[in-house]
């Protein structure tokens, strides 16, 4: 008899505005003073509510002690509010010192504080959301548990998780713009890259042309008509096979050099090399290479 009384109360529904427990089988109300999960007092801004809040950081992967470790308050005081004497704030000081130093003790710690410093550098640069510098700093985690930083910069190797955390997130950033942000060459993120995606096994998703079309058509501000030609014209390439190892960026550029030419709005090879970000060369060759295989005139 105890386990459809259960079932019941897990299916329970809380209004919010009424703080009522109501069945949905019965629409019976069970509870007319449900308890609030939300903080008693109220901010009306952002530094209100970081002064009012009686709870630390969250914890995050991407500090190098997950946000659980104590911190020291820098205020001189005591628990009555009276200034500490000379002597003692000496004392905390050392202790402050201690405490700061016992906290990166070993070289694994050291190395996760420089790298995730490094990360949170690198995220305001791109502007990366929480969720990718969340993902980069767990493989980062992974590559340091298993030694394959040994051996390499920490610089190549977070460039790479970063990259891979992009990919898996399915946020738009190439390995140019990884490279770029990170001051790292992208031969040495490249062969990070492969690394931590054979020893870590992980599930890398293709890149989709259609990404990078969208982007550099609406860096020059191309028309809805010629961009939707353009992504046509990429579907096609990827049946044909012809998008096969090739750099989507360089064949976004090169799709949309040939809309324009169908549709008349006409670009030239120098302007939207320059918002793709690779050289005229590559859009030249591309563009006579889809040409061909796509039996445009």
């Amino acid at each position: 008899m105890a386990k459809p009384k259960q079932q019941a109360l897990r299916n329970l529904i809380t209004d919010p505005e009424t703080g009522e427990l109501i069945s949905p089988d019965s629409g019976q109300v069970v509870a007319d003073s449900a308890l609030s999960l939300e903080p008693e007092w109220r901010a009306f801004t952002s530094e209100e509510a970081s002064e009012r809040a009686r709870t630390g950081i969250p914890s995050s992967l991407a500090r190098h002690d997950m946000g659980l470790s104590t911190v020291m308050g820098r205020v001189d005081r005591d628990a009555g509010g009276n200034a500490i004497d000379s002597d003692m704030r000496f004392r905390m000081q050392r202790l402050k010192m201690w405490d700061n130093r016992s906290q990166r003790h070993s070289p694994t710690e050291r190395n996760f504080q420089h790298a995730f410093s490094m990360l949170a550098k690198i995220k305001d640069k791109m502007g990366l959301p929480d969720i990718v510098m969340e993902k980069a700093a767990y493989v980062y985690r992974k590559a340091q548990e298993r030694g394959l930083i040994r051996g390499r910069t920490i610089g190549s190797v977070l460039a790479a998780s970063i990259y891979i955390a992009s990919r898996q997130m399915g946020v738009l950033r190439t390995l140019d713009d990884v490279s770029e942000n990170s001051d790292v060459k992208p031969k040495d993120i490249g062969r990070s890259y492969r690394l931590l995606v054979s020893r870590l096994d992980l599930q890398v998703p293709m890149i989709d042309s259609n990404k990078y079309v969208v982007k550099v058509a609406n860096g020059i501000n191309i028309s809805e008509k010629t961009k939707r030609k353009a992504l046509a014209m990429v579907d096609e390439a990827q049946r044909k096979g012809v998008s096969v190892g090739k750099d989507p960026m360089g064949m976004a550029a090169s799709v949309l050099y040939l809309a324009g030419q169908v549709t008349g709005e006409l670009k030239t090879q120098a302007e939207i090399a320059k918002a793709a970000g690779v050289t005229e060369i590559t859009v030249r060759n591309r563009s006579r290479e889809l040409r061909v295989r796509l039996g445009m005139q």
